[in-house]
């Protein structure tokens, strides 16, 4: 395991923050240090069991190891609801973590087979909610999925990702790609819809982001928001310790990579509406979904099975009821 190794070599530097979203300093612990761990541990044993033996380390990122460090100590805003790590990693963390990764040409071409085909949902949602055919920027590209699934249903869509290497192998798949961050991204072009859908909850400034966007929108435009939903996660590590409801609890959150939260955020449908209306959208509707498959050739069969079943479960509940889904979307025009 020298790759994950590798991942973790170097402890972060913290700093103690408010409520992101609504700026309130009152919050009450969720997990501390000892029960990130205990999660931890639980997460490997639970993807030890599913994974073949000779799964290779890079094909273990995004399961039981993240590119971010697991929290120090989680808290839930008082006021709105969002869960976030208190003391947070710095920023200037952030900037080598994804920047430098340089994942193999064999585990990005799986992952953008794997995602395409789900983000065909997010296509068409989002066609659905520009109400036409138009133009479209993807903060946080990644390897190109839903750029090419957007090209599937018709939208012209361009990317936007921070690291070189990712951003060289999108773009031989025939994806137009832009390096860098949003905040600096120097075009004079307003487009018809943005998304994020895998990146707004991992940046060490959400709201400059929701703000960069609002700038790069047409009057009307749409912008698409994916991020983890923090009331799942916090309702349901509170079960984990149940003998029966704690392993129905372990089952739905590792398999939507939410156990040991790899994430700087889980906004709840209540505090991502309260920043985005703060920045000037007004929100058009809200969208519970699942993680996109994990499973691939090293997932033992029966653990694929399991995923796919645990998942149609959640994404029945999701579509009826969106505040208990592992993922929301929300969908909100620049006013």
């Amino acid at each position: 395991m020298h790759y994950l190794a590798d991942v973790h070599s170097k402890s972060p530097a913290y700093e103690l923050t408010a409520c992101v979203a609504c700026g309130s300093n009152e919050s009450h612990e969720i997990a501390d240090a000892d029960d990130v761990r205990r999660e931890v541990e639980a997460l490997w044993a639970f993807h030890g069991r599913r994974l073949r033996p000779a799964t290779p380390p890079e094909r273990l990122m995004d399961r039981v190891a993240f590119s971010e460090h697991p929290p120090f100590r989680l808290v839930e805003c008082a006021r709105c609801g969002l869960v976030y790590r208190n003391p947070i990693e710095r920023a200037y963390e952030l900037d080598s973590i994804y920047a430098d990764a340089m994942p193999s040409a064999d585990l990005l071409h799986g992952l953008h087979e794997t995602q395409r085909a789900a983000y065909r949902v997010q296509a068409r949602r989002l066609l659905r909610a520009l109400g036409r055919r138009g133009s479209g920027l993807e903060i946080g590209s990644y390897v190109g999925a839903f750029l090419a699934a957007a090209r599937d249903v018709g939208l012209q869509f361009e990317g936007l990702d921070v690291n070189a290497e990712v951003n060289c192998f999108a773009r031989k798949l025939g994806v137009t790609v832009h390096e860098g961050n949003v905040e600096s991204f120097d075009d004079d072009r307003q487009f018809d819809a943005v998304a994020i859908w895998n990146t707004f909850d991992q940046l060490p400034d959400p709201r400059a982001t929701a703000n960069a966007a609002w700038r790069l929108l047409r009057p009307g435009g749409v912008f698409a928001v994916r991020v983890p939903n923090g009331e799942f996660y916090a309702a349901l590590r509170r079960a984990l310790r149940r003998p029966i409801a704690g392993r129905f609890a372990r089952l739905a959150l590792a398999h939507n990579n939410l156990l040991t939260f790899p994430y700087r955020y889980g906004f709840t449908i209540r505090s991502l509406t309260k920043l985005l209306e703060r920045v000037g959208f007004t929100v058009q509707r809200v969208e519970g979904d699942v993680l996109v498959p994990i499973a691939d050739e090293w997932t033992r069969r029966w653990a694929s099975a399991e995923e796919r079943v645990v998942k149609l479960a959640l994404g029945a509940i999701a579509s009826r009821r969106p505040r208990w889904a592992p993922w929301i979307e929300i969908y909100v025009r620049r006013a």
